[in-house]
């Protein structure tokens, strides 16, 4: 296939992940301008070393960032505890089996993304089958490419999928629940809600209406969606104060990935006061959607999200990677179909392999 049509693919695959809404004029909410960025973060720094607890790591996303986060779960889930996939399937859900009968790159990710589009968000090929890509991770970790699967036992597991949701329908998001049952996780770690909402990260206050699909993907449905998805993970929580007191530092991501990860140039982190002051805090990975990352809609995901507000009281240090888009990726959405590489589930997968080297560093000592 040449590459004029993985651009194709590429492109209807764009068009379903941001919903029918991306194809009506007009009525969905503007994206905001990017915002400029406080002056100590004019100039992108280094990540620091914070010294924080690897056994404690998690992570979230929206969308293809759920998508992602699910991926990096399943690869690391001997250090990662816990995960939020908000609008996301099962793993390897897009991995397609021409893609592995055939395993040539553009062809085998044009494959990947018909399935992605047809059979991960909407349907029409089929719900995907949550067991069965149980026993697929389970023959990746035989083969040494992620962790093992009774790393994900004791993971609290939280999963969500919006009422008005047509992007992602709510059949794919019930096999993601059946896939991590498939996996081991214990039946008291694993949660499924079902509420207001359409395609997006939802808040108690902050966003477009609620029930809306369109940039900036944060919505408000009087539900603080970031805290129900550190406490499902963390437990009781200390209450967040109204603004968050720590500081958003924009971090170089050009050390990380290289060019076949399809990272932006730069990405975000959080660091509470107290994270600065003392070792030992906790790292959550905080994944965009498509279409949501810093150069689409500024900041709205990093500061509106309420990930920030939650950290501020609880030692958690907040990690934002952030994907680029380009011709093979023009919403910016994270990679869970291959556009990097049939090789984008295990632990050397690129993106995967950028963002827990990331983590690596967060963990450091300073």
């Amino acid at each position: 296939m040449a590459c004029s049509g993985i651009r194709n693919w590429v492109a209807v695959l764009a068009v379903l992940l941001l919903g029918a809404e991306a194809m009506e004029p007009a009525r969905a909410v503007e994206a905001p301008a990017p915002e400029a960025p406080a002056p100590e973060t004019l100039k992108p720094k280094a990540l620091p070393k914070l010294g924080a607890e690897l056994g404690a790591t998690s992570v979230s996303g929206l969308s293809s960032g759920a998508y992602m986060a699910g991926q990096l779960q399943v690869a690391h889930s001997k250090d990662i505890i816990g995960a939020g996939i908000v609008a996301g399937g099962p793993y390897a859900c897009a991995e397609s089996p021409a893609s592995l009968i055939f395993p040539f790159w553009p062809t085998a990710v044009a494959q990947n993304a018909s399935q992605a589009a047809f059979k991960c968000m909407k349907t029409y090929w089929g719900k995907p089958d949550g067991e069965a890509l149980a026993r697929r991770a389970a023959e990746l970790a035989q083969a040494g490419k992620i962790d093992p699967l009774e790393g994900l036992k004791s993971d609290n597991v939280y999963l969500f999928s919006g009422n008005k949701d047509q992007t992602v329908t709510r059949p794919v998001v019930q096999e993601a629940e059946r896939f991590y049952e498939a996996a081991g996780v214990e039946a008291g770690n694993l949660t499924l809600v079902e509420g207001d909402g359409g395609h997006a990260f939802i808040t108690e206050q902050g966003g477009a209406a609620c029930g809306i699909s369109a940039a900036p993907y944060v919505t408000d449905c009087d539900y603080d969606q970031a805290k129900a998805i550190l406490g499902w993970i963390y437990g009781p929580l200390a209450n967040a104060p109204a603004e968050p007191h720590g500081r958003f530092v924009v971090f170089d991501q050009s050390e990380f990935g290289g060019s076949g990860a399809g990272l932006a140039a730069e990405g975000v982190v959080y660091i509470p006061k107290a994270c600065e002051e003392q070792k030992g805090c906790r790292v959550h990975v905080a994944l965009h959607g498509c279409a949501q990352s810093r150069e689409k809609v500024g900041y709205t995901f990093v500061k509106e999200a309420g990930f920030a507000r939650v950290a501020d009281m609880n030692r958690l240090v907040v990690l934002f990677p952030q994907v680029s888009a380009s011709s093979v990726n023009p919403q910016g959405c994270w990679d869970w179909w291959g556009y990097t590489g049939l090789d984008f589930l295990g632990k050397d997968a690129p993106q995967i392999a950028a963002i827990w080297t990331m983590v690596e560093r967060l963990i450091s000592a300073p």
